[in-house]
């Protein structure tokens, strides 16, 4: 929780905590009920049965959404003494979250849901919310931290006490407007913390495990999901190698990511890589290892949160994968919305549609999507 928030209590009416069901979200709207907010829980539903691949494991307990975790979280708010409501945004969850990832998909990209679910649902839809029944903030059991700069006069997005648990790379979109009514309780805890609150509490989603997989494909099978959710012919084409010539033939290119060694049906004597992948000519090029690096990559729809602007080269350190460790690199920008990041080491498997996420130590400078 910040600084500002702990001073200022009183002056603070009313939060809205989204409640996925899960132990973190129920343990940060107990805390804030703890200390003084006049608390609302909220579920979001955000997908029809029908709309999800993977019939026989709806209910696994690694995804979120289900109605078991409405359920739940149903019984954290009763327990704790406050309202809690459902919202139906599965409409917009379709359009904005489903739908661009089949899209990516389709278009050769890999995208990252769990972001634009942040950016379009979380921390948009529901603080529209708030703001149409008066609340003033709204939270969520993230594990980061947001502090105000009075230097800069800006809302900073900065690293959680718990690294192992740190989730900024998903929450670089954050708006200046977005930081200032969003709190996030669980920032300076440790996740055996939280488990111990909630278990002290008599929470029954205490030792729930937490989410792990794509909410609307529960199974992991990501190409059955867009084949399902689309209707689209997905054909074979050619696997080619490095100088262009065919050398088999894939089931589509919406089945292969770049980095990929397994399930290629390919032998080639030697380990075999995914380096890239052209829509246009429905090829898939297949590579060795050491084909996957590169120094620089392009960036476009970037959010910047510490600066207003990158005038000159900018010393960072970047992340283009969630569990990635940051790497040293120079950010500039190129004009037009596109940015230029050049690694002081090559990359391995950077990945069109995927975030990447710029570091100032524990800060968030910022970051956008990978051309």
């Amino acid at each position: 929780m910040r600084d500002s928030e702990n001073n200022n209590i009183k002056n603070i009416k009313k939060v809205m905590v989204g409640m996925s069901g899960g132990v973190d979200s129920s343990v940060s709207a107990m805390i804030l009920k703890n200390s003084g907010y006049e608390v609302m829980g909220v579920t979001l539903k955000l997908f029809s049965d029908d709309d999800i691949a993977g019939e026989s494991n709806k209910d696994s307990c690694k995804t979120c959404c289900s109605l078991d975790d409405v359920l739940d979280a149903r019984q954290i708010a009763r327990k704790l003494g406050f309202e809690h409501v459902v919202f139906n945004f599965k409409d917009d969850f379709r359009e904005k979250v489903m739908c661009h990832f089949a899209d990516s998909y389709i278009r050769g990209r890999t995208p990252n849901p769990c972001i634009e679910c942040n950016r379009h649902m979380k921390f948009d839809k529901m603080l529209r919310r708030a703001d149409e029944l008066g609340y003033d903030y709204i939270a969520t059991g993230h594990y980061a931290v947001i502090e105000f700069d009075k230097k800069s006069g800006r809302y900073l997005l900065k690293k959680p006490k718990d690294l192992s648990k740190d989730q900024t790379y998903v929450l670089y979109m954050l708006t200046q407007e977005q930081l200032a009514r969003t709190i996030f309780p669980l920032g300076n805890l440790e996740k055996p913390q939280v488990r111990e609150l909630a278990e002290s509490a008599g929470f029954v989603n205490s030792q729930k495990p937490d989410s792990q997989d794509i909410c609307f494909v529960p199974d992991g099978n990501y190409s059955e999901f867009i084949k399902k959710f689309t209707g689209a012919d997905v054909p074979c084409g050619d696997f080619v190698n490095m100088q262009g010539e065919k050398i088999g033939t894939h089931s589509g290119i919406i089945n292969y990511t770049i980095g990929q060694r397994k399930h290629l049906g390919i032998a080639l004597g030697y380990p075999a890589y995914v380096v890239k992948k052209d829509v246009e000519k429905n090829t898939v090029t297949i590579g060795m290892e050491s084909d996957l690096y590169t120094k620089s990559l392009t960036a476009t729809d970037v959010n910047l949160i510490s600066v207003s602007e990158i005038e000159k080269p900018l010393r960072v350190s970047a992340r283009t994968r969630y569990n990635q460790t940051e790497q040293p690199a120079l950010l500039s920008y190129m004009g037009e919305g596109r940015y230029l990041v050049e690694f002081d080491r090559p990359q391995r498997a950077v990945t069109s549609g995927q975030a990447v996420v710029f570091y100032d130590g524990d800060t968030v400078v910022g970051g956008g999507t990978i051309e």
